[in-house]
């Protein structure tokens, strides 16, 4: 096939800058552009010193600015999506999430058709499928099962109205007479080396007497590694290209997940973590329920206290629910279309998390040292 060029916004963040490592690895890519609002200095010089022969073009700019994105999409094959507003415990503003989740992946797709960019990727979320109560259970779910996120929070509603989006845009005549050709991916909760997630509770330990705080103590998910999260979508991207060989991704969606054991999040961030001296907090957690109305109580709370002061709850019915539900999902639909088969293992995936792990550990004690010196 003939060389092809790629724009991958959200390329800054932590799946996106793995999505970016494996696409220079693919043959005939031209080149790849990097898309973001603003790039971390470290990530800018990750970008500048990658090995490859594929061109790699930063761009800094709003998913939200039409004019931008038309001119990012100019002579581009495909687009993969993944930049996103990711709020659990609605710390940004409805309006933002919204504008950016839902109005940013609208305006791209309006960009796409305009520039004639014939392929369209989205990364969307677990979320989208819920869990919308903590009494809902779903073990080893599928597409066909078409489970639905009821709840309004504006996560989970501006992914759901986000794929719903592009899921609809597949087909749509582009520009030149082509046709616009789109598939979603929903990737369970992605861990690994560089998550964010990790890093606030790997440091929220170290200065707990190395206790790991309860996250979510009822759950079980299937947390998919970074990579392999990257993987799929470097299949998707194959499969848009060459429409002959995978036609039945078009106008689809598929859960990700690996192989990593199914585990509580709190198992999870113990067996990552454990070699470096880290244990469970063994305190008494309140029943699910009663954990569910102590963050209603806290949502009202802050509601109350909105105009005098901005109080951010420690938690609240959104991260209850998704944290403590029995909510996991097969990767089968996507073994079959897409040819997905995880490339890193959950042993190696534990292994080079836990490494990275361990450098937050030294890196943290010696800036303490140094505090205390």
């Amino acid at each position: 096939m003939p060389g092809w060029s790629c724009l991958v916004t959200g390329a800054g963040g932590f799946l996106g800058q793995r999505i970016v490592h494996l696409l220079v690895q693919e043959k005939d890519l031209e080149e790849v552009r990097v898309l973001d609002k603003v790039f971390r200095p470290e990530t800018r010089e990750e970008f500048f010193n990658l090995q490859t022969k594929t061109k790699v073009t930063m761009l800094e700019g709003d998913i939200l600015d039409a004019q931008y994105l038309r001119r990012a999409c100019q002579g581009i094959s495909v687009v993969i999506h993944s930049a996103a507003v990711i709020d659990v415990m609605g710390e940004s503003p409805r309006e933002t999430v919204m504008d950016v989740n839902l109005k940013g992946t609208q305006k791209l797709l309006e960009a796409c058709v305009q520039a004639s960019v014939p392929a369209f990727i989205y990364t969307s979320s677990i979320e989208v499928a819920g869990p919308s109560s903590y009494k809902e259970i779903v073990v080893n779910g599928n597409e066909e099962e078409q489970h639905e996120n009821t709840s309004f929070h504006p996560y989970p509603y501006s992914k759901k109205m986000g794929e719903k989006a592009v899921l609809a845009a597949n087909g749509r005549t582009l520009k030149d007479g082509g046709t616009l050709l789109t598939c979603s991916l929903r990737p369970m909760y992605i861990y690994g080396e560089g998550s964010q997630f990790l890093s606030d509770t790997i440091i929220k330990a170290l200065k707990n007497n190395d206790i790991l705080g309860i996250v979510g103590k009822f759950s079980t998910a299937n947390p998919v590694y970074v990579s392999n999260a990257a993987w799929a979508h470097i299949l998707a991207a194959r499969g848009l290209r060459d429409p002959k060989k995978s036609p039945n991704i078009q106008g689809q969606f598929y859960y990700i997940s690996d192989d990593t054991p199914h585990q509580s999040y709190d198992d999870l961030n113990y067996n990552l973590s454990k070699k470096w001296g880290f244990h469970r907090d063994s305190r008494w957690v309140p029943p699910l329920p009663l954990l569910y109305w102590l963050g209603f109580l806290l949502e009202v709370v802050s509601f109350l206290l909105r105009p005098i002061y901005n109080y951010q709850p420690p938690f609240n019915r959104h991260l209850v629910t998704v944290s403590n539900t029995v909510f996991t999902f097969s990767y089968k639909k996507a073994q079959r279309d897409l040819g997905y088969e995880p490339p890193v293992s959950w042993e190696e995936a534990r292994e080079k998390t836990s490494e990275w792990i361990g450098s937050l550990v030294e890196q943290h004690k010696g800036t303490l040292n140094t505090k205390t010196q």
